[in-house]
């Protein structure tokens, strides 16, 4: 994949996952929770068919949707790190 469309796609997982994870914390989950259910269904397909073709952009963002502030941390301190 275009490593440009990777990393939008993952920036996006990252927020959609962020938003979870705001949800939860905050207790507005149970509200949504069948809409964020189609979406984690939908995600993982689209990783599963990712992961034919590039296993590694598939665990960035499965990383990115389970686990969305480290993915974050460490796409920043790899940014910080570029010349």
């Amino acid at each position: 994949m275009d490593p440009e469309l990777a990393a939008l796609l993952t920036e996006l997982v990252e927020k959609v996952g962020l938003l979870r994870r705001d949800l939860q914390q905050k207790g507005d989950l149970e509200k949504y929770e069948a809409r964020i259910a189609r979406i984690e269904q939908k995600f993982s397909a689209l990783a599963e068919r990712i992961s034919r073709t590039d296993p590694g952009l598939a665990k960035v963002l499965r990383t990115a949707w389970q686990l969305p502030a480290r993915s974050l941390a460490f796409r920043n301190v790899a940014h910080q790190k570029k010349p």
